[in-house]
């Protein structure tokens, strides 16, 4: 790989990285130059659906630098390419190790490929800016915070506490309603302020 491809896009030119996969997207660092991609992104093209799962799915074909690659006007990741009832995006969650994990780059309780399905940016945790983030919001009211939405019950990520909390429930937040209350009614630090904010 030159120099030139590693500075640009963010790697270290001084180490031999070509066969590394920094974004865990299943291309490897020369697979992406070649590609035309983000070695650091694991979804170049915002779409949802990985660099890697777009350039190996073999029900479709998928460009991983068009975001809607059959021109239809649904994302490349919203498409149900084998029919399953599943979109694209979320074949792999029950399947791919905890590491290798969706990215949540706002850190609001849902990956950054679902934050479309909410009308959410992916880039702020608190979209509306009510003080709640958006994962703890019910965007279709159906008493399901949106991060517990599309959860797989096969999903093993889950079971290893990376989407858990610590009080043992099956949900992904303590136990606060999305407004923040406490299970008392008491509002708790949570919902009172946006906790995630540093001042």
């Amino acid at each position: 790989m030159s120099n030139r491809w590693e500075r640009r896009h963010g790697t270290n030119p001084r180490k031999k990285d070509a066969r590394r996969d920094p974004d865990r997207d299943g291309l490897r660092n020369i697979v992406e130059m070649r590609q035309g991609t983000e070695p650091l992104d694991e979804d170049t093209d915002g779409d949802g659906y990985e660099d890697g799962d777009e350039l190996l799915d073999e029900l479709e074909v998928s460009d991983p630098l068009d975001p809607d690659s059959d021109d239809d006007g649904v994302l490349d990741g919203d498409e149900d390419s084998d029919e399953d009832g599943v979109d694209n995006e979320d074949e792999d969650d029950a399947t791919e190790r905890c590491g290798f994990d969706d990215d949540d780059s706002d850190l609001d309780g849902i990956a950054d490929e679902d934050e479309n399905d909410f009308g959410t940016d992916p880039n702020e945790p608190d979209s509306d800016g009510d003080g709640v983030l958006d994962g703890n919001e019910d965007s279709d009211e159906d008493g399901v915070e949106d991060e517990d939405e599309d959860d797989d019950v096969d999903d093993e990520c889950d079971d290893q506490g990376e989407d858990e909390d610590d009080d043992e429930d099956s949900d992904e937040d303590s136990d606060e309603d999305a407004a923040g209350s406490d299970v008392d009614g008491s509002a708790s630090e949570r919902g009172a302020v946006a906790w995630w904010r540093v001042p």
